[in-house]
């Protein structure tokens, strides 16, 4: 097994001090959103192995260089010789952009669309980065929120009608008087369709409003004063608002829209990087291509908790191949736990001293184990366990 040396993408809306808190670190004053484990060729996670005099890898390249024997036959039959998975730490101190991500088909449908229209990967107009799906699971470490799937529409109405904000009361009729998924596309088609200067004054008094009423409006109010006159924040009124306690989680299938609005927590998804965003970003926003993606139902955002094994796993059961998480919440005196598997693993460390091997982790530290390797976890602490579905 290695030892994993990641990197910590520091976006805008991260927190200056939750990764560094887990860590152990003294902040540095600047964003640390992300912590990347995996083999994704944006970020990918570095190694040393002694057979290699010393020198330094990227995960990418390991598995590159010998796919069946790193990522075990089965799991290259069943996804190709890369890792198909991306776990990431988290940290969110301000709302991210309001988005939704494609379907298998549909990704490769967008994909391919792109492609031969020729527009560049790296263009800031371009929407599908990869022909793959992103579903995705957060697990909360700390208190977590979160935007997650639409509301039934008279609940909407009913929060949107009570900031009296008269440019929203079209809205408000049309989520009582449509059916549901009628209401839910025509509302969020007209909030992204209409025009910049008109809206931003309508999110701006809808920001007051809410920052009067409290209680469950002022989660939408923390998002205007981040994100002033953006419309996103009026299309954020139409979703459920969800509040994580450590050790819950989250599934985002493909066209929910979700937004995390603050908190730490473990991420897993399929390793792409296709997202079409709704709003709450300066970033592109396609809205003929995000109404083809999205799921206007309602739908309950399904908190998750983990199910737990004699053996002391506790497994976020999820409806995908390309990624398994669990945990092990490791007590004091325990015996030592084997995890040896015919499948790629890595393995985070959230809490306490574990040991991995020979191998001690530290909060925020992680390490890959390829398909096949013996592997045996001792120690107090709680490890979370990264895996595929063969």
């Amino acid at each position: 097994m290695d030892r994993l040396s990641n990197t910590v993408r520091p976006y805008a809306w991260g927190s200056t001090t939750a990764i560094p808190e887990l860590l152990g670190t003294a902040p540095t004053g600047e964003p640390q959103a992300e912590m990347w484990m995996g083999a994704h060729p944006g970020a990918p996670s570095r190694l040393t192995r002694p057979s290699r005099s010393g020198a330094e890898q990227s995960l990418t390249d390991v598995i590159a260089a010998a796919p069946e024997r790193e990522l075990g036959p089965a799991a290259v039959a069943a996804f190709g010789p890369r890792l198909p998975f991306l776990l990431k730490l988290l940290a969110a101190g301000a709302p991210l952009s309001l988005q939704v991500h494609p379907d298998l088909a549909q990704a490769q449908q967008g994909y391919e669309d792109e492609e031969r229209r020729g527009i560049p990967i790296d263009a800031p107009h371009r929407t599908y980065k990869d022909a793959n799906h992103k579903p995705e699971l957060l697990c909360a470490l700390t208190p977590f929120e979160g935007l997650c799937g639409f509301r039934r529409p008279a609940d909407a109405a009913d929060a949107i009608a009570a900031l009296g904000v008269d440019s929203l009361k079209p809205y408000v009729d049309l989520l009582r008087a449509r059916p549901e998924e009628a209401a839910l596309r025509e509302v969020l088609t007209a909030i992204l369709s209409a025009d910049p200067a008109e809206m931003a004054h309508t999110v701006n008094e809808a920001a007051e409003a809410a920052d009067r009423l409290g209680g469950a409006h002022a989660p939408y109010a923390q998002i205007a004063h981040h994100y002033p006159g953006d419309p996103g924040v009026i299309a954020a009124m139409l979703l459920n608002y969800v509040q994580l306690q450590p050790g819950e989680a989250l599934f985002l299938g493909a066209g929910v829209p979700h937004a995390y609005l603050g908190g730490l927590g473990v991420e897993i998804m399929a390793n792409s990087d296709n997202v079409l965003r709704c709003g709450l970003t300066p970033k592109h926003v396609d809205v003929p291509e995000l109404l083809r993606i999205v799921r206007f139902e309602a739908t309950d955002p399904g908190i998750l908790r983990p199910e737990a094994s004699p053996a002391g796993e506790e497994l976020y059961e999820t409806p995908v191949d390309e990624f398994r998480l669990s945990r092990y919440v490791l007590p004091a005196g325990g015996a030592p736990v084997a995890l040896t598997a015919a499948t790629p693993q890595i393995l985070l460390c959230t809490a306490g001293a574990p040991k991995v091997g020979e191998l001690g982790l530290a909060p925020g530290e992680s390490v890959f184990v390829p398909a096949d390797e013996s592997v045996e976890v001792a120690g107090t602490g709680t490890l979370f366990r990264a895996t595929v579905v063969v």
